[in-house]
């Protein structure tokens, strides 16, 4: 069966192509677009469609629109009610349920070949809840597992917890707006002066800076429910810190306090949600969707307090990952089981042969190294910093070593340099990649393996002034464990930066530039390499070195 799976409607448009229950291709459009998070979330462009993605994952699988046997798009106007009813505030909102109406319409316009009756629609929660449950890599035929999703919003809600077994969901519990933890978080966002559904990451960073003394009050105000929901209204902000202007650079320690006291209190009530979810089902796994379960945090705090002994999170958990969460549901349905996923690399990839043609035409000197990674290493060594391209990009907003800039985690001062490099806030944290095998040696009170960067570490108390860059001031990390059979060139580097340095651990961070979506292709990294103050560029088995642009050879 084939599937074509849609997200469009709010913000994150993406497209994934779901072929007997397998992954070929999942990608966003802010990779094809250069435009971040793709569009603004607002009702008047809710009709826009992730045209190149689509497009894209079908070129991928070699098929044409006639070929779909359906396309699932990731919301049911069915089941939506006027923003009115639910006490949102959004005299637009109609437009974006009109256009949700005639999404088939609109598909079969910008897929020739296809039916408007082939278009079905998945609940947006449900899409959530598929992309997590039904992709986990989790033991056993049909795998039963546990399901928690929170987010903005859906049609109705803004949360669901639930049980799948045999690609069948059971709901348990959804929490009807406005009562929302992703609205009340982004409304906390916005008034600290960043872009509202587009930086709440960087509020979870600020968080760590700050002393929770608001969270008393925000207990009384958001709080769990019996029925396995909450209540969240949203408060004066301006009774606990005065509005930020965007743009400020000094960050006083009243935002501190407010974001840490935020985030606090969420980390509180999503351990409250899962353990009230273990009881009804006493499942061993629980999976996870939604925006709010990229709070790696969070997600944390889930794993050490909670009787799930296994808590995996979908890589793309925000709504690009209801583009795959759709397809894996219609699949099911008509009783194709997903096959469990194993990796993030599901974007383009380039061959070896077309990136060496983009380096030439770029008139760029470069080397084909036999050993690659002991050169990456040399210019690491020497604290050097590296752009690293390497197969197919990344589905979700986490760098995973295909899209990555790398640095020594030996200097302290790495972690400002990187976020010059990125033009970005200096309480900004970057990761450390380590291998999985040598994880638990150097980081505790978090789930090894951990691929995707989704949940946060206790770093070793011996390991932090030898890899201080990668130390967020709590003493923390947010990891990726990295292994041979899904990353092979980054564990090669891994080895042999340990042998010229003893640290068995690299810098991590996403290869772009603040404000901009990842580098998806070549010629994007090339850009990249030009404009900003990097020491090597890594593309496929190709090496670039800046200092010798001047006297080498161009192959």
């Amino acid at each position: 069966m084939r599937v074509l799976g849609v997200n469009a409607l709010f913000h994150d448009p993406a497209a994934a192509l779901v072929v007997d229950g397998a992954v070929v291709a999942a990608a966003e459009e802010e990779r094809f677009s250069r435009r971040k998070h793709g569009k603004r979330p607002v009702p008047f462009a809710a009709w826009e469609l992730p045209e190149q993605s689509m497009r894209w994952c079908l070129d991928q699988a070699g098929l044409g629109p006639a070929d779909l046997d359906a396309v699932a798009y990731s919301f049911d106007p069915a089941l939506a009610k006027p923003a009115a009813d639910m006490g949102l505030h959004d005299p637009w909102d109609h437009i974006r349920l009109m256009y949700a109406e005639a999404a088939p319409g609109f598909l079969a316009e910008a897929l020739p070949g296809l039916h408007r009756e082939q278009v079905r629609f998945v609940p947006h929660h449900v899409a959530h809840a598929a992309s997590a449950a039904l992709a986990a890599p989790l033991p056993g035929d049909g795998r039963p597992c546990s399901v928690l999703v929170l987010d903005g919003r859906g049609e109705q809600a803004s949360h669901l917890a639930g049980r799948y077994e045999h690609g069948r969901l059971e709901v348990l519990a959804q929490q009807q707006l406005p009562h929302s933890l992703g609205l009340l978080y982004e409304s906390l966002t916005e008034h600290l002066g960043f872009l509202r559904s587009s930086d709440e990451y960087k509020v979870m960073a600020l968080a760590s800076y700050g002393r929770p003394r608001h969270l008393e009050r925000l207990r009384d105000l958001v709080r769990t429910t019996p029925d396995g929901g909450f209540e969240a209204p949203v408060p004066d902000w301006e009774e606990m810190a005065p509005r930020r202007a965007g743009g400020e650079t000094d960050w006083p320690e009243e935002y501190a306090d407010l974001a840490c006291s935020v985030q606090a209190r969420l980390e509180e009530v999503l351990v409250e949600l899962a353990r009230w979810l273990h009881d009804r089902t006493g499942d061993t796994a629980l999976a996870m969707a939604g925006g709010i379960a990229l709070n790696c945090v969070a997600n944390s705090r889930i794993w050490r307090e909670t009787p799930f002994q296994q808590v995996w999170v979908q890589p793309a958990a925000g709504d690009a990952g209801t583009a795959l969460g759709a397809a894996l549901q219609v699949a099911a349905d008509d009783g194709t089981l997903a096959t469990p996923m194993h990796t993030a690399a599901l974007g383009r990839g380039f061959s070896h042969e077309d990136l060496a043609a983009e380096l030439r035409r770029a008139a760029l000197p470069f080397t084909t190294p036999a050993d690659l990674a002991g050169e990456v290493a040399d210019v690491l060594a020497a604290n050097g910093v590296v752009a690293w391209f390497d197969g197919r990009s990344e589905y979700g907003p986490r760098a995973l070593g295909h899209r990555s800039l790398m640095a020594h985690p030996g200097f302290a001062t790495n972690l400002e340099r990187l976020n010059d490099v990125k033009g970005r806030e200096q309480f900004r944290p970057v990761a450390p990649m380590v291998l999985a095998e040598r994880a638990s040696e150097l980081f505790d009170q978090g789930p090894v393996p951990s691929p995707y960067m989704l949940f946060v570490h206790r770093v070793a108390e011996q390991w932090r002034d030898r890899i201080p860059a990668v130390v967020h001031v709590d003493g923390t990390a947010r990891i990726q464990t990295v292994d041979d059979d899904t990353t092979p060139h980054v564990a090669a580097l891994l080895r042999a930066f340990e042998q010229r340095t003893g640290l068995p651990v690299v810098v991590n961070t996403s290869l772009n530039t603040a404000g901009r979506p990842m580098v998806d292709t070549p010629r994007e990294a090339l850009e990249l390499f030009g404009s900003a103050p990097v020491d090597a560029l890594v593309l496929g088995p190709h090496l670039v070195r800046r200092t010798g642009l001047a006297t080498g050879n161009t192959r």
